[in-house]
Order: structure tokens, then sequence, then C-alpha cells
């Protein structure tokens, strides 16, 4: 016997909009990582002269493992490269370096959201593990707070992918700056750093409208269940 939940169309929504965005992403990334930097120094090289030309002197740049698995740790002040993008000289390996450059940078000149995204994270960890499973519990066991307990831990990691949004475009407004103010790049070659930023950035547009959208359909679970104690 089939049940057919009329929310699923949220998921589906959510997880079309994953995979356009994921496509995006491949795309520019497999386009422009072809295509040399006539300059012709290395993600990792331009990331630490980024860096040491703003007055950030705290981080270090290290490769990690992975592919695109590059990222800034604020807690350890490390920039991590992955193995593509760390001794690659690619249009698009220079514009993911500065870009998480852009985001040292902010930490080093205190900027908002990322404060508020860090201050967020401990309790993301919990939402985003335990807010949907309490509440298929609360719903399973019809016990109403606990649904309402799952729905706010959760709501807490739709702030979350919210507030990255304002975060990264910030980031990549700074990388394609410094990348040109330093002459890293020429303005052709700006406009490949801009088209692989604006289809990563797409991925976080999507993860917030996919969040926001379970949301919404846990929402709606949550009044169908309320609906039919009545």
């Amino acid at each position: 016997m089939f049940y057919y939940d009329s929310t699923y169309i949220l998921v589906l929504a959510a997880l079309a909009l994953s995979l356009i965005a994921q496509g995006m992403v491949s795309s520019a990334y497999k386009k422009y990582e072809k295509i040399q930097t006539r300059k012709g120094l290395t993600a990792a090289r331009v990331a630490d002269e980024i860096l040491r030309r703003n007055g950030n002197q705290a981080v270090s740049v290290r490769p990690v493992p992975g592919t695109l698995t590059d990222h800034y740790d604020p807690r350890n002040e490390t920039l991590s490269l992955s193995e593509g993008v760390y001794n690659s000289a690619s249009i698009a390996a220079v514009g993911i370096a500065a870009h998480e450059a852009g985001h040292a940078m902010q930490k080093q000149e205190g900027y908002g959201p990322l404060a508020l995204r860090s201050l967020l994270v401990p309790v993301v960890n919990v939402g985003s593990n335990l807010g949907l499973p309490i509440v298929i519990l609360g719903l399973v066991m019809s016990i109403r707070p606990l649904i309402t307990i799952g729905i706010v831990l959760f709501g807490l990691v739709v702030a979350f992918t919210l507030i990255t949004l304002p975060v990264e475009f910030d980031a990549s407004r700074r990388a394609v700056r410094m990348l040109s103010s330093g002459g890293y790049v020429d303005k052709e070659e700006e406009a490949g750093v801009r088209a692989v930023l604006r289809a990563a950035a797409m991925t976080y547009v999507a993860a917030a409208l996919g969040a926001v959208l379970q949301l919404a359909r846990l929402i709606l679970l949550s009044r169908g269940s309320s609906r039919r104690r009545d």
C-alpha cells in the first residue's frame, strides 16, 4: 500500500535546484580549469600574496586531498586548497584561491555576517543532525511539542544557509577586486573568474532555497498532523 505525500514536490524542487547548481559549477570549472592565466602564478602563490599584501600574516595556505574541497577555516587560520587547485595557474584555480582569501580578509576585518555564521555553527550542527528526525518522531508519535522543537532546530539550519549568502557573495566580490587590482588577471581573465565564482555562488543559493522548501514541507506536515488529530 502506497501513501501519497503531496509535499514531496517540495523535496523534488529542492533536488532539481541542487542538480542545476552543481551542473553550472561543473561546467564553469571544467571550462576555465583548462585556461591558464597569462601571469602564470599558481593558485597557492596568488592566495599567499593576496593575504600578505593585505596585511594578513596569520593565515597559512596548504593543500588538501579531494576535488573542490577548498575552504578557509577561521578557527586555525588555514586556507586549504584542493589538489587540482593548489598548484594550478588556471583561471578557475586562481579565482577559487582568491575567493577563499576573501574569507580570510572578512575574518581579519570583522565582517559581521561571517562572525554571525561562526556563532551559529554549533547549534546548526545539532539542528542539521536532529531537526528532521525529531520532527518525524513527533509526527509518528503525535507529540506536538516534539514537532515544534524539530522545526525550530531545522529553522536554525535555514537561517545559517541564508546568512551564508552575503558571506559568499562578498568573498567573491573581494576576490575579483584583489585579483584585478593586484594584476593577477587581465580584463578577459577577470570575466572567466566572475563566471566561475558566479556558478559557485549558485550552489549556495540552491542550498538556501532547498532548506527553505524543506522547512516549508515540515510546517505543512505539522499542520496536516494537527488537522488529523482535530
